[in-house]
């Protein structure tokens, strides 16, 4: 089971879940307390959708570009650090460095949002295939697609936070 004692507490345990936005949790108190990850996320993700447009793209716009120079970003959150890392982002190479920078740029200029992928479930190689795909896409279907990258973000990080 998933809750806590008190809305307070509850957003204090799973706020991050959500880049800088513990609103979606906290709107998720009223249904606590949840079965597993999946079942929160899945109120998570409703409250997300029903969000007006320019809610949602707050929500993207609140993550970190990919492949940032590490130090550079002071509002790069801990999780973020730590995913980007464990991807390998901090290491990249000059050359894989300047491609990002254009790539991040590129979809930046196109969306007006950073790009947003699960790291923890891509390589490198994979993340740079998929903005290049994506920069296809039309802006409806490209926020709906940042968005559903984003809770599987949440939910790789809720099962951290509940060893499951």
């Amino acid at each position: 089971m998933i809750g806590a004692t008190s809305c307070e507490d509850f957003v204090e345990r799973f706020g991050d879940l959500y880049e800088h936005s513990p609103w979606i949790v906290e709107a998720a108190w009223p249904y606590v307390p949840f079965d597993d990850a999946p079942a929160l996320i899945a109120v998570t993700s409703r409250i997300v959708r029903e969000a007006s447009p320019p809610k949602q793209k707050a929500l993207v716009k609140a993550h970190p570009e990919l492949a940032r120079k590490f130090g550079v970003d002071p509002d790069l959150g801990a999780l973020s650090a730590a995913e980007q890392e464990g991807a390998g982002l901090d290491r990249l190479t000059e050359a894989e460095f300047v491609s990002f920078r254009a790539l991040n740029e590129a979809y930046q200029a196109r969306f007006d949002m950073p790009f947003v992928i699960c790291v923890r479930r891509a390589t490198k190689e994979r993340m740079r295939q998929e903005i290049e795909r994506r920069l296809e896409q039309t802006p409806e279907a490209e926020l709906a697609e940042a968005l559903d990258q984003i809770d599987q973000i949440a939910l790789l990080r809720l099962k951290d936070k509940t060893g499951s």
